[in-house]
């Protein structure tokens, strides 16, 4: 009966509608989402802040490994959805939460070490300069975390990054009590008053203007897991900022399949630590796909994790164009493909599960959270 359970919590809880038209426009799927509610709330000890902040992770387990792992059972779903709340004073809950389906029904260890080579041939990636574009959408809802990752403005409070960049699977890192969230901004010169100067010859220098982060979530997934196997499949974690940021935000959407993506194509943009102050945007095909991840060949540069990965789609219902959040870019792994090793950069899906986890946390309102 628990395998039954799980079955319909994962694969049936979404419903993937595509357009009928013989003008075919890559058109968001409607989904159904299940419902993901707290059921029970503990303190816990205060944490120590002693693990060392990492701006990758490396899993040898690929495409393969991860679908030929079992199902997990309903419980064991359960338990990894449950979550830690980290507060700005250093407190520490944990709260377990039950999954109901309340409607009809998708597709939906560390490695030996090695040089890790996260440009593949060519470098596609671009820099972002000029605050005509750094100041817009998309562009504009990248932002940077103190811990050193990327962070994407998915609410009017609400940062989506990696768990990873928060928490090494057993402690928090250091810094993420006193967690900060960068928006780039133009630096103003003395009586420039904010002059427009993107036609110079030199790109218009920027800095970054901080605001402290109230509260963090991430999933026991990623904790238990410890970013091995199931963990890695749970690298994501939501800050709640101490005030409104006031720009425009893009929302999340449950990951439609590869095969429904336009082009194949995924999109984000993040600081890569090699180009230090810039704001980095790529685009690639994926390659590969499990339920919960997503394999692809973007060049990027440790930085970059905690990026929302995105993609552009026809929203039937509005009868517009519309951006996503589909993942979080998590990091990179070596896997072995028929005894020869190749690399990708990987990508955490975001599930019908996890859509219903994220926009509670984001809403506190289950019922604003039943269409992904």
């Amino acid at each position: 009966m628990a395998a039954l359970s799980t079955l319909i919590l994962l694969f049936c809880a979404a419903k993937d509608v595509m357009p009928s038209s013989s003008h075919w426009k890559p058109t968001w799927p409607s989904y159904r989402v299940p419902v993901i509610l707290p059921q029970s709330t503990l303190n816990l000890d205060k944490p120590q802040f002693d693990a060392e902040a990492r701006l990758e992770v490396v899993s040898p387990c690929g495409p393969a490994c991860h679908k030929s792992s079992p199902l997990p059972t309903y419980e064991e779903v359960k338990n990894y959805l449950s979550y830690e709340t980290l507060y700005a004073n250093g407190s520490l809950t944990e709260t377990e939460v039950g999954i109901y389906i309340l409607s009809n029904s998708g597709d939906g260890s560390q490695g030996k070490s090695r040089t890790k080579r996260q440009i593949y041939g060519y470098d596609s990636r671009f820099s972002i300069f000029g605050k005509d574009f750094l100041l817009n959408y998309p562009f504009s809802t990248s932002v940077k975390l103190s811990t050193g990752c990327t962070g994407t403005l998915v609410a009017e409070k609400h940062v989506l990054t990696a768990a990873h960049c928060i928490h090494d699977g057993k402690s928090y890192v250091k810094g993420a009590q006193k967690l900060r969230v960068g928006f780039l901004k133009p630096k103003l010169k003395d009586g420039s008053k904010g002059a427009n100067i993107t036609n110079s010859a030199m790109p218009e220098k920027m800095k970054f203007q901080w605001i402290r982060v109230k509260r963090t979530h991430v999933p026991k997934g990623w904790i238990k897991g410890n970013a091995n196997d199931i963990g890695m499949d749970y690298d994501y974690a939501l800050l709640e900022l101490k005030k409104p940021h006031k720009r425009k935000f893009m929302k999340i959407g449950v990951s439609p399949p590869a095969r429904h993506l336009p082009g194949g194509r995924i999109h984000f943009s993040g600081y890569d630590n090699d180009r230090p102050g810039n704001l980095v945007y790529r685009f690639c095909d994926v390659k590969d796909e499990t339920y919960d991840l997503l394999y692809q060949q973007c060049d990027a540069q440790p930085g970059a994790s905690g990026s929302g990965v995105y993609v552009r789609m026809w929203k039937r219902q509005n009868h517009k164009w519309e951006r996503k959040i589909i993942g979080i870019f998590s990091g990179h792994q070596w896997v072995d493909m028929n005894g020869t090793p190749q690399d990708f950069n990987v990508a955490v899906r975001i599930t019908p599960l996890k859509y219903a986890q994220i926009c509670y946390w984001i809403k506190g309102n289950y019922l604003d959270c039943r269409e992904g």
